[in-house]
């Protein structure tokens, strides 16, 4: 089941990095459904709390400022793939995944969220509703993102239902696409 609490994990990363960081921490710190062994057992401490905390914050407001979004979003490149690669190998690792795989697996599978959604569903919602859609497509993310998060450690079943769902729909939806152009 780790595995699949790994996926879960990476794919909410791609949305949001760190509130999947986030929720990692705190499921491991104050419970025993997660035991980060080293060097991942320093997302419990404190101050690392702390930090996520404040860059949470940070992207959560940053994200909601009209061109500002942009910005974030380019920064958010090179972040979410890292956070995605971080998790998944942290929750990963009870599975006995090599740990050079399970951060390239979390890498890719975080980076294709964020492409998907900042290459794809973000510039439509802002060529269609002239920006004023941003924020609550962002505060959209931020919600699926946390319960995604939350699933991917309680019901990692689910998670795994829910990504060979979304995938389908996605490759459903592009070879739609591209036969309508065609």
């Amino acid at each position: 089941m780790d595995i699949f609490t790994a996926f879960g994990l990476s794919a909410s990363a791609g949305l949001n990095a760190y509130i999947p960081l986030l929720v990692v921490a705190f499921v491991a710190r104050f419970t025993d459904w997660i035991e980060l062994g080293s060097p991942w057992s320093t997302l419990e401490s404190w101050w690392v709390i702390g930090v996520l905390i404040f860059l949470s914050l940070v992207e959560f407001f940053a994200d909601k400022v009209p061109a500002v979004n942009h910005i974030n979003d380019i920064i958010q490149t090179f972040v979410r793939p890292v956070a995605g690669a971080i998790v998944f190998a942290a929750s990963a690792q009870v599975a006995e995944v090599h740990p050079i795989l399970a951060l390239a697996a979390g890498l890719l599978i975080a980076g294709g969220v964020h492409v998907a959604k900042s290459a794809a569903v973000r510039p439509v919602v802002t060529a269609t509703t002239g920006g004023a859609g941003n924020v609550p497509v962002s505060i959209a993310e931020d919600i699926v993102s946390t319960i995604l998060s939350v699933l991917a450690i309680v019901i990692p079943v689910l998670i795994a239902a829910i990504i060979i769902l979304v995938v389908s729909w996605l490759i459903w939806w592009m070879w739609r696409r591209a036969n309508r152009a065609a």
